[in-house]
């Protein structure tokens, strides 16, 4: 696996003879909408098999190597060579460009119930998981309905564990404190909620939960504790798992409504998995910056490993991003862009993308209406940091929010990086 950044001229075809694969498997693999438009900065993942090469003299396992852009133990395991292996002029030599040695990893994959099918079923290949999005929490520990049958359906097809996803939404976006303090305040109410959890979950035919519960107030800290252990015990003994998804926090006393009553340690040690959602710094209402620079993401991974076996924690990957006006004005919105209508927006208005590297992000700025823009969305570069970075720490696997839109460099390195591990069907 290769990934080329456009230079200024570069064109399509010259990229696709230089590295001796097709225009088309580059458009396909890049989701690129115009292949007679590029833009410099453009991360582009070229995707190699094998090809073969004939040893010239002088040549040595080190220069071939390094020549093919491939580490040296890929080129001596594809041909069966030791380091004390002698090659000769003439010696012919499989040079793979796939990744020989994939980390097991579990995916899971935020949807809503509206998304597209045609869509969807170019990810569910690449996932473990896929969660629903979402049931809303009633204050007596009843449930909204939701119409998700065909995806729960759509999921087993792929071996895919569906998952149901709670949240205290109250109005469309918004999380409410007090909704969920009246949830689980009351034994009767948070009785009433797993219930309802349980005959849903059984209806429906869902492999599992997540508890998606934000803002609560700092003092129901451990009237979340109480009510994740509870469901544990009685989720268990019917064979569902169990996960929360959790605020980005660095340390256990981290103020803010966010963070406060998400308890690591307890969530890690009552639940099967817990999803910590690492992205959001850029969002609609922020400073022009990445959503999930890789340093600040790193600085999460640091602090929650402390708390929670590292087994047992999903990686949040943003799959979006974000127009920003610089400066920001204050209750304007940012406008949200997929990673692939970020491109087109930097080839309409004539942008470069650069590339931060402290923060492994790409980003873009131009002008409109007399105001300066700043874009900054995910690309091959960003995606392949994250996904390192979860190998590095060994985590269980990552979890991308969301699969609304297509996005193929994101499958292309799943495929590459990573055994997807799947726990149903196979």
């Amino acid at each position: 696996m290769i990934i080329h950044v456009v230079k200024a001229g570069e064109s399509l075809y010259q990229i696709a003879s230089r590295y001796g694969v097709s225009v088309n498997r580059i458009v396909e693999d890049n989701g690129i909408s115009d292949p007679g438009r590029l833009v410099v900065g453009q991360a582009l993942l070229i995707r190699k098999e094998t090809t073969q090469y004939i040893v010239q003299p002088g040549d040595t396992i080190y220069a071939i190597a390094d020549r093919f852009g491939i580490p040296v133990e890929q080129l001596l395991e594809a041909n069966d060579l030791g380091y004390d292996a002698v090659i000769y002029p003439g010696d012919a030599l499989d040079i793979v460009y796939d990744n020989l040695d994939k980390a097991p990893m579990e995916i899971n994959g935020f949807v809503y119930p509206n998304v597209d099918l045609d869509i969807l079923r170019r990810y569910l290949p690449y996932l473990t998981y896929l969660s629903i999005f979402s049931y809303q929490v009633r204050a007596d520990g009843g449930l909204s309905s939701l119409n998700e049958e065909a995806l729960i359906s759509e999921a087993y097809r792929y071996d895919v564990a569906p998952l149901m996803v709670l949240t205290n939404i109250e109005r469309p976006g918004e999380f409410s404190s007090d909704l969920i303090r009246s949830a689980l305040a009351s034994e009767a109410a948070r009785n009433n909620l797993i219930e309802n959890i349980l005959n849903t979950m059984t209806r429906k035919g869902y492999y599992g939960v997540v508890f998606d519960f934000e803002y609560l107030y700092p003092e129901d800290r451990d009237l979340y504790n109480l009510f994740i252990q509870k469901a544990m015990e009685r989720l268990h003994a019917r064979g569902f798992i169990l996960m929360s998804a959790l605020a980005p926090k660095i340390r256990p006393d981290q103020p803010g409504l966010l963070y406060e009553a998400h308890d690591y340690r307890a969530h890690g040690a009552f639940l099967d998995r817990v999803i910590v959602m690492t992205y959001e710094w850029g969002y609609l209402y922020s400073e022009a910056m990445p959503v999930a620079p890789v340093n600040l993401v790193e600085q999460v991974l640091r602090y929650t490993i402390t708390e929670i076996p590292n087994e047992k924690i999903l990686m949040g990957v943003p799959n979006y991003g974000y127009d920003f006006l610089v400066p920001r004005v204050e209750g304007r919105p940012a406008r949200l862009l997929t990673n692939l209508e970020a491109v087109d927006l930097a080839a309409a208005v004539n942008a470069a993308i650069r590339f931060n590297e402290t923060a492994q992000s790409p980003y873009f700025d131009y002008y409109a209406d007399n105001q300066h823009h700043q874009a900054h969305f995910e690309d091959a570069r960003s995606i392949e940091s994250k996904i390192k970075l979860a190998v590095d720490y060994d985590l269980a696997g990552l979890s991308v929010w969301t699969l609304m839109s297509y996005f193929p460099q994101l499958t292309v390195l799943i495929d590459y990086y990573l055994e997807v591990v799947k726990v149903v069907g196979e």
